[in-house]
């Protein structure tokens, strides 16, 4: 890292190793003085191959650092995706907004895919599934967000292949018309369509969706039959 981070260091800073000392804000980690100075940190299992009066040239340093330079990006990614799965795209974008090295954040990504931590595909069946669950979407609207967090297409259409419209789109919609269950059939038509538009539906879907809503509610005041003048274009 430079001036984003601490991994860089000077054209010359080889040394012989005065002290290991255990941080005092975390117990995992240590940190190594050169010459009586603080030179870097390590993670407790790099520092424990290290002695006193070591003599540590500028490749062995360089190669410390950059292992160290691997765990502590390492350590940032499982946090970030402790909060919930991501994509391999917000993961590097993430490390790369921390300052880490190309190198490093691809042995990371490597390391996470490996152990089954990060993959694309398991992230996208897991943000259909909470989509389902909580905010019904279009299968239009799942690739679109999708392809935001930088998943391959592949991988979208594998997610997205199961997705019932109809049933999406009623789900979605179900709040909406409740809002308005008093109003006239004009009013109710244009709000609950306007909504499933927006989230991608099709007009066909949308339409469909409307009528059964609307007879489920008891047709506001307005008992009319609807019948098929539903138009988005309206």
């Amino acid at each position: 890292m430079n001036a984003r981070g601490c991994f860089l260091f000077g054209e010359h800073m080889s040394g012989t190793i005065t002290g290991l000392v255990v941080q005092e804000k975390n117990k995992e980690r240590v940190n190594v003085f050169l010459d009586g100075e603080f030179a870097f940190g390590l993670t407790m299992l790099e520092a424990l191959k290290l002695r006193k009066g070591q003599l540590l040239s500028d490749v062995d340093i360089a190669r410390l650092k950059g292992l160290d330079e691997i765990e502590v990006a390492h350590e940032r990614a499982l946090n970030f995706l402790s909060y919930r799965p991501r994509s391999v795209a917000e993961v590097r974008r993430n490390l790369v907004e921390k300052g880490f090295s190309e190198e490093a954040i691809n042995t990371v990504i490597a390391r996470l895919v490996d152990a089954h931590l990060l993959g694309d595909e398991a992230f996208a069946r897991y943000w259909v599934d909470n989509r389902e669950a909580f905010q019904p979407r279009s299968a239009k609207a799942l690739r679109f967000e999708l392809r935001r967090k930088g998943v391959p297409d592949a991988d979208i259409a594998s997610a997205v292949e199961e997705v019932d419209e109809d049933s999406a789109a009623y789900r979605s919609a179900r709040s909406v018309a409740k809002r308005h269950a008093s109003a006239d059939w004009q009013t109710f038509r244009k709000k609950v369509g306007d909504f499933l538009l927006r989230r991608g539906f099709q007009y066909g879907t949308a339409k469909d969706v409307i009528k059964r809503l609307w007879e489920e509610e008891g047709g506001g005041s307005d008992r009319r039959d609807p019948g098929d003048d539903y138009s988005d274009n309206e």
